[in-house]
């Protein structure tokens, strides 16, 4: 009598459910250490890898919320969804192209696919955070594109560094998006214009939100971005006065310390947990208001 022995539909599901990670593993933790040894500085891949060094916080947290929501995520029906399909497939071709950029996007893709070839739209809904960070975090040539286009803001930041320095004495000369002081000259550069601390800024507000839960509100949530790019732009603005200024009165060491030393990284810090800050004074504003205007 020959009898046949199911496998447990629970045990399936964990097989199937490892096999897949496992083979995500083999395919994107070699990419992930190169950009995480970019981000580091271990190795230098381009300055455009930097502008997403976000990723360093943000890929961590986006793991950090899946795994809180495994539960979720195990009680959802299985459902597979004809676009699931496509994205693991067009995920593979960008893997397959070789291209540092296809290949670099292939990950958000196939996770994506992953969500809606086992969950369906449920799973994409579930996932969509942490999905949406990992894209944001997903290193791309987009600020080598945008850098024709910040002419205007280089030039803004130049005049306004200027106008600055001029107030407390000094003699300085703002031709575009170059400033002259004491005979020497500092320019503005596309890379300069704050374009990597407005990303990150904007990737840890969009966390903060998430965290505190007050993304709910579309109001703070509009507010706190609005008032998150004021703050970078103004830190910017102030970090490049400085640059001038220590430039122009032969201070080299102070120049290189915030320039590209860890003068830098600790103003970049500062800016970032005045966001937390930020965003807590929006909270007490709002819980006051309306005991006010009750």
């Amino acid at each position: 009598m020959h009898i046949e022995r199911k496998i447990p539909d629970a045990v399936e599901r964990y097989l199937f459910t490892g096999l897949i990670f496992s083979l995500l593993a083999i395919l994107y933790v070699p990419l992930l250490m190169h950009w995480y040894s970019g981000w580091l500085k271990i190795i230098k891949i381009s300055l455009e890898h930097e502008y997403f060094s976000h990723g360093l916080i943000g890929l961590p947290f986006a793991a950090y919320i899946s795994w809180i929501n495994r539960e979720r995520w195990v009680k959802l029906s299985d459902h597979t969804h004809p676009l699931g399909g496509f994205l693991l497939g067009l995920g593979g071709v960008l893997y397959l192209s070789g291209l540092p950029d296809l290949v670099n996007l292939s990950f958000p893709t196939v996770l994506a696919g992953v969500c809606l070839w086992i969950k369906g739209k449920e799973g994409i809904r579930l996932q969509a955070f942490p999905l949406l960070l990992v894209l944001l975090a997903t290193p791309t040539e987009i600020p080598y594109l945008i850098a024709p286009y910040t002419l205007p803001l280089q030039s803004f930041i130049a005049g306004t560094a200027g106008f600055i320095l001029t107030q407390f004495g000094l003699n300085v000369t703002v031709q575009n998006i170059n400033l002259f002081v004491g005979g020497r000259i500092v320019e503005v550069a596309p890379h300069c214009a704050g374009l990597k601390m407005l990303f990150t800024s904007l990737y840890v507000s969009l966390m903060l939100l998430y965290w505190t839960d007050t993304y709910r509100s579309r109001g703070t949530t509009l507010v706190f971005l609005w008032l998150t790019v004021v703050v970078s732009v103004t830190a910017n603005i102030l970090r490049n006065t400085l640059l001038t200024l220590f430039y122009g009165t032969g201070q080299e060491q102070a120049f290189d310390w915030l320039h590209e030393g860890w003068g830098g990284d600790l103003y970049s810090a500062g800016m970032l947990a005045l966001l937390m800050v930020l965003l807590n004074g929006i909270e007490k504003f709002k819980e006051n208001f309306y005991i006010d205007s009750d």
